[in-house]
Formats: structure tokens, C-alpha cells, sequence
């Protein structure tokens, strides 16, 4: 039994059942020109207007479906992707811009974003398509700073080991389309926002930073954010400048959920890890092992999460009333601190920290990947590992630990194989771990 292409098999169906144009058909369809998005109904003889936007790794296939139902009904539309994510579209523009960290072009699509948003009104009707990266993708800065500002920003964030709560509470208090902020542009159109989490939780308001979601941080969050990371002596002081104004009133705080910019805004969360999670799930039992979903709320430390899953691992690999082979689901998404000077990403480093731990245990496999495809800013979902995969390494005097060490999982996964490799997979719910085991 290849336990290795096993566990791919497994993920890949996970990755599988959560593509958003999949997502989106079961969502929106028209009738008797009625257009029906969930439990919500919108006369189409009603609707002057009907503009599409949206921000992140899914919003440009999930434009392209939006497109393939309304077609010539929508009268303009704009969504920004990460670089590889786009695809060709009628009536709706792509812009494909940087993420994790933002760029230039993030920020002129953003400004396009916020002019189609501005020209609506209340006889108009606004889809947002949303999904993780939006976060990045949705850039711009506040007065008296600058792009590279929030690009110096956004990499220390990123290198801190904040949660992506903490990151998209300073993120929001430093733009003017993110923490509900793109419901206040609109408003009084309606606008119907289809979400795809890829945050422990489904929390609506920090999934690409909720741009039509009440937000519940604060100017004075993002400060302590900064604080508790020690970040706020090394950030540019324009931006410290900004949040110390918003928390003295000078500038306008996010809204909160009893402002009536939310009047006429609806959010539907469309997909999530838990769907990537049960698909995974029945195609483990379709391969003939048992499938024990462990969690879809995996966080912390990559390191950390490693020993967990190796422990959980080896303890029901003992159990004798665990029926075998049997495969173990966890669902989330991990932190990493970057302090070495190498290339790799949260899945990856959990699969190198993993494969020091399952030296001399036979009959594990563990698979970490993320349902985008990407894993850091290396161009692979992940990797899988076993025993075999440290025991190759100290045959070929290749140093895992170093390797470890130096945060540089990819070129430790180059060298010894294992890596996991799907291209932009235009979807984002977070990553699953797979486990399986004799």
C-alpha cells in the first residue's frame, strides 16, 4: 500500500469539493427572472444595474461562473487575484497583484474596486466575491503614508507569528475599503457578498479583512497588536502616527454592526475547511481505511502542531479498537516566526518537523498542504513525509535539522522529494493534514 499517493488522493478531494465555480453554482442560479443567491431573492426588473467585484485567490473563477449565469446583465466588474490566479472573462476585469505581500498593482486594482463601488446606488445590486488573500490583494494606505509603508508593514506581520485575526485588525485600521468599509462605499446599493473562509472559525469580519462585515477590532487592537509582536519600534512611523490619530478620534473609526451602512448588505459564507474536511473524508472511506476527523480548528506554531499530530499519530496507531488502516483528518491553518534566512512555508516546515519526529515509526504518513496550491512564496501546496524521507536525507548528508533550522523546508523537499504540487488551484480554505497509517 503506497500510503504516500494515498494521502494525496485524500487531499486532492478535499481541494476538489471547494472550487468555487462548484461553490457558486449551487448558490445562484436565475428563475422566472427571479435571481436567487441562497435564501436571498432579487427581481432581475428590478435591478438597474448589476456590478461584480471581489478580492482574493478565488474571486476570478468565481467571477467566471457569476459571469456564465448573468452574462450580458452584469454592466461592469473588477477582482483582484494573486499572480497566476486569473482567467479569461467577458464582462468582468482582472488585475493579478502581489500576495502575501501587497504591490503596486493591488493598489490601482483596489482603486477600481472603490470607483465601481462608488457609482452604484440604491437601485443597483453589487456582488463581492471574497475569498483568502483578500487581505493583501485589497490594498491602499492611509494619508501621509505610502504603499511601501504598508508593504514594510505587511512582511513584518507576516514574519511575527500573529494570528491572521491580529494581522487584519492593523491591516483594517490602515485602509478605507477593509473592516466594512466597502459596505460604507456602496451603501445605499445593495450588495450581496459570497464568502469563502479561509479563517479558524468562519469569522466573517476577518476573512480578507470583511470589507462588507461590521468589524469588531478597534484602532487601539491594532496598537497593542503592534505591541505585543514588539513590532511598533521597527514599523514606519507614518503608520504608528495614523493609528495613534484613529485612537484619539481624529479619523473615523470601522463600522460597528449597528451602522446603518449594513442596511442593504447581506454576507453568505459559501465554502469552508469543514466541506474540504468531509469530502476528504468520504474519499478515505471510498479508498478502504477509517476516517477520523480530528479537527478543523488546527493553529499554532507549525513546530508545535508537528509534535501533536506525530503524537496523535503514534497513539492511535497503538489502539488496538482503531480499526487500520485508518487515516486522521485535521483541518486549519498553522503560524510560523520566521528567524533562518530559507525558503518554505507553514506546510512544509510542519512536514519537515514532522519527518525528524517519525524517525524509526514505521507505517505513518503525514501530508501537509494548503487548498490553495501555494505554501509561503514557494510554488507548492506542501509536502508529504514518512521514516523513509530523514532516513534519505542522512544517506544523501543532507542535515534536516539545518535545514529545519534555517526555516528552508523547500530546498530540504527539493533535494529529498516529497514535495506536493498542484499550481494555483483558484480556491482558498485554509490547509488540511492528512494522516495515514497501518
Amino acid at each position: 500500500m503506497n500510503l504516500k499517493n494515498i494521502a494525496e488522493q485524500i487531499f486532492r478531494a478535499g481541494v476538489e469539493s471547494v472550487l468555487p465555480d462548484k461553490l457558486i453554482r449551487n448558490q445562484v442560479y436565475i428563475k422566472d427572472s427571479i435571481l436567487c443567491i441562497a435564501s436571498f431573492h432579487f427581481s432581475l426588473n428590478d435591478i438597474q444595474r448589476i456590478f461584480v467585484i471581489g478580492a482574493g485567490k478565488a474571486s476570478a473563477l468565481m467571477a467566471k461562473e457569476i459571469e456564465s449565469i448573468l452574462d450580458d446583465r452584469i454592466t461592469a466588474g473588477h477582482v483582484v487575484v494573486k499572480y497566476g490566479h486569473a482567467c479569461q472573462l467577458k464582462n468582468i476585469e482582472v488585475t493579478e497583484a502581489g500576495h502575501p505581500v501587497p504591490d503596486n498593482n493591488g493598489f490601482l486594482a483596489t482603486k477600481k474596486i472603490l470607483e465601481i463601488a462608488r457609482q452604484a446606488n440604491e437601485h443597483d445590486l453589487i456582488i463581492c466575491l471574497l475569498s483568502g488573500g483578500g487581505s493583501a490583494l485589497l490594498v491602499d494606505f492611509p494619508e501621509g503614508s505610502s504603499l511601501n509603508d504598508i508593504i514594510a508593514l505587511n512582511d513584518l506581520l507576516l514574519k511575527s507569528g500573529a494570528t491572521i485575526k491580529e494581522i487584519n485588525a492593523v491591516r483594517k485600521h490602515l485602509s478605507n475599503v477593509k473592516g466594512g468599509q466597502l459596505a460604507r462605499v456602496a451603501f445605499p446599493a445593495k450588495v450581496i457578498s459570497l464568502i469563502l473562509s479561509d479563517v479558524i472559525g468562519d469569522p466573517l469580519d476577518v476573512i480578507a479583512s470583511g470589507p462588507t462585515v461590521p468589524d469588531t477590532s478597534t484602532y487601539k487592537d491594532a496598537i497593542s497588536v503592534l505591541e505585543k509582536y514588539n513590532l511598533h519600534t521597527q514599523i514606519p512611523q507614518s503608520i504608528i502616527s495614523h493609528l495613534k490619530k484613529g485612537v484619539s478620534g481624529i479619523y473615523l473609526e470601522t463600522p460597528k454592526d449597528d451602522d446603518a451602512v449594513f442596511k442593504n448588505t447581506h454576507n453568505l459564507l459559501i465554502g469552508s475547511n469543514k466541506i474540504a474536511l468531509e469530502a476528504a473524508r468520504q474519499k478515505a472511506l471510498n479508498l478502504g481505511l477509517h476516517p477520523i476527523l480530528i479537527t478543523a480548528e488546527l493553529q499554532g506554531d507549525a513546530s508545535k502542531v508537528a509534535e501533536d499530530i506525530v503524537s496523535a499519530a503514534l497513539k492511535y496507531q497503538k489502539d488496538s479498537l482503531v480499526k487500520k488502516p485508518c487515516c486522521l483528518l485535521f483541518g486549519g491553518e498553522t503560524t510560523v516566526k520566521v528567524s533562518g534566512k530559507g525558503t518554505g512555508g507553514r506546510n512544509q516546515h510542519l512536514a519537515l518537523s514532522a519527518a525528524l519526529l517519525l524517525k524509526d515509526k514505521k507505517g505513518i504518513t503525514i501530508l501537509a498542504a494548503g487548498t490553495d496550491g501555494t505554501d509561503g512564496l514557494t510554488d507548492v501546496a506542501g509536502a508529504v513525509v514518512d521514516s523513509t524521507t530523514n532516513e534519505f536525507a542522512a544517506k544523501s548528508s543532507i542535515e534536516s535539522k539545518k535545514y529545519l533550522n534555517n526555516f528552508d523546508s523547500f530546498h530540504f523537499f527539493e533535494k529529498v522529494g516529497g514535495h506536493i504540487t498542484t499550481g494555483p488551484t483558484m480556491t482558498n480554505v485554509m490547509d488540511l493534514v492528512i494522516v495515514v497509517e497501518e
